[in-house]
């Protein structure tokens, strides 16, 4: 799978059920050349809107399962969320 394919993927968290975005960014190992987390942009500061300022940075280990159109995590979000 390419890089550009896991892109733009909508991300679901099956612990809570929750979508938690789409990917907007990966990690990569230069060394190896694998994936190591993928990037959801966070939730909005009010109500979903006026942009964000945390990201969900979640590791390739946490992906459950990749399918055509969703890609489903099991992670406690509040673990994984990042501010920038």
């Amino acid at each position: 799978m390419r890089v550009c394919e896991l892109k733009s993927r909508e991300v679901i968290n099956i612990c809570s059920g929750r979508r938690l975005g789409c990917i907007v960014d990966v990690e990569i190992n230069v060394c190896s050349g694998e994936v190591e987390a993928v990037i959801i942009p966070g939730p909005g500061k009010i109500c979903g809107f006026l942009g964000t300022d945390c990201e969900y940075v979640i590791p390739f280990a946490c992906i459950r399962k990749i399918g055509p159109d969703l890609v489903i995590v099991e992670i406690q979000e509040e673990k994984f969320l990042q501010k920038y």
